[in-house]
């Protein structure tokens, strides 16, 4: 992943530390401790031969990739979505595939098409294209993730909220910004998050090196979506487990304050470090927030690479 990528001089100058809880989340999570809160952790894709000879047993062919990823995540951010709708036979391989683990979820990403080329506006027979093609995932599609470009600004702020509302009402989404303009005004931040409240439409969260504003810790629904992209290589203790640390406190918080449902998404900018990154996040959800996913399962070792 490029996307709030630095030089690795860098790196060392930059403050990692979460900000404070959004106004926002602030007004969604004032409940009860969710007494059984959802854990997803998974990667963006599977087709990763850097993950060969790691997890993926050596002579794994790619059309079998898939079937190895579930033995070790229970959800991918599907962003091969976003290159093109897959035809409906495509996706059932891809639900079959994935139907040993009764808990996997698929969360994929609108089309490109839709946000990037047709910007929301007059893109109803596109997405008509997109909620037929996913409903193929059946019992295993989890909420949908809808990114907008970096130029798409909150003066569209009305073709959002319209296009928002076009989409079924029981639709499980969340909606990632990056123009800059969203999080530096208030105003516009306040328009932004409360539309989303309003209409029950969560709000990913990324945590990126070269993008702290898009760390917004804002609420919208009692539900965390986060894409966390560390440093990796000499980072990955030094920097990106800290990183970690900090977001189990936080979720941990929320937790005691009513989230019920948090889907962590792993991203490095050297894939090769993703597994092992995500098994130590993996870990300590389990020892500190009480979840109880399966550990990463490494090729010649017992347990994880951070026992």
């Amino acid at each position: 992943m490029e996307f709030g990528r630095v030089e690795p001089n860098e790196i060392e100058q930059i403050d990692f530390s979460l900000p404070l809880d959004g106004e926002q989340t602030k007004r969604t999570l004032k409940g009860k401790a969710a007494k059984d809160p959802k854990f997803f952790v998974g990667c963006a894709k599977w087709g990763r031969k850097e993950w060969l000879n790691l997890i993926y047993p050596p002579k794994t062919k790619e059309k079998d990739f898939l079937g190895e990823y579930v033995n070790h995540f229970n959800s991918i951010e599907l962003n091969a979505v976003f290159y093109g709708i897959p035809k409906e036979e495509q996706i059932l391989k891809w639900k079959e595939m994935a139907d040993k683990r009764a808990d996997f979820l698929f969360c994929p990403k609108f089309s490109r098409g839709i946000t990037h080329i047709k910007r929301l506006n007059n893109a109803q027979a596109e997405t008509d294209l997109y909620l037929k093609a996913i409903s193929a995932f059946g019992d295993k599609l989890g909420p949908c993730f809808l990114q907008l470009g970096d130029n798409f600004g909150p003066k569209n702020l009305p073709v959002l909220e319209s296009y928002l509302e076009s989409l079924p009402r029981d639709f499980n989404l969340f909606l990632e910004v990056r123009h800059e303009e969203w999080f530096a005004n208030a105003d516009d931040r306040k328009a932004l998050f409360s539309m989303l409240a309003d209409l029950k439409v969560g709000a990913a969260i990324t945590d990126a090196s070269g993008r702290r504003d898009c760390l917004h810790m804002e609420l919208p629904t009692p539900k965390a979506f986060i894409r966390f992209v560390g440093n990796g290589g000499k980072f990955l203790e030094s920097s990106d487990m800290k990183r970690v640390d900090d977001w189990v406190e936080r979720l941990a918080d929320w937790i005691d304050k009513g989230l019920e449902e948090i889907y962590f998404f792993l991203h490095q900018h050297d894939e090769s470090d993703t597994p092992l990154i995500a098994d130590y996040t993996i870990e300590q959800f389990n020892q500190k927030l009480g979840s109880k996913l399966p550990r990463i399962k490494f090729l010649g070792k017992q347990g994880g690479l951070f026992d």
